[in-house]
């Protein structure tokens, strides 16, 4: 029996592994549209929305492998010896899985900074937008009001 949810915990590892692959390829996706020179907005979305249901996929297993493992960690304990071989195979799933969340981790960090430094454009451009609309304006309003003449004072005597 335990031999059973020992399967299952490695298919839940595995699944994982493949998971996070699919999210290292959107990161990688993402840093593309990020670094290109126009960014669809649109495709960042999509991006993001594909990413964001893989992770949720992602946390679903995570707590199924954990209330699984809870279940039968006493039993496991109990027994090291008898498992050995599948407790192997787990620990090598779980340093893959590890090393691909630092990975993943250090990905998001590089798109996250790309993101600000995107947004601080564009911050920047429509300030700039801004001034050049309200110079402009100030001008226009400057040169409106130098083709009125301003009252005079007249000499009344003859």
């Amino acid at each position: 029996m335990i031999e059973n949810y020992l399967g299952i915990l490695e298919e839940s590892l595995q699944k994982k592994s493949a998971v996070l692959d699919e999210i290292g390829e959107y990161n990688s996706t993402q840093e593309q549209l990020l670094k290109g020179e126009t960014l669809s907005l649109e495709a960042l979305d999509e991006n993001m929305e594909k990413k964001d249901a893989l992770i949720q996929k992602l946390v679903d297993l995570d707590a199924g492998f954990e209330s699984l493992y809870a279940r039968i960690s006493e039993q496991l304990l109990m027994n090291k010896d008898a498992y050995k071989a599948q407790i192997g195979r787990l620990q090598q799933l779980i340093q893959q899985v590890t090393e691909k969340s630092v990975s993943i981790q250090a990905q998001e960090a590089r798109n996250k900074k790309l993101v600000d430094d995107y947004f601080a454009k564009e911050r920047n451009r429509l300030r700039q937008g801004r001034q050049s609309s309200k110079a402009a304006y100030g001008y226009y309003k400057n040169i409106s009001n130098s083709n009125t003449v301003s009252p005079q004072f007249m000499d009344q005597k003859k």
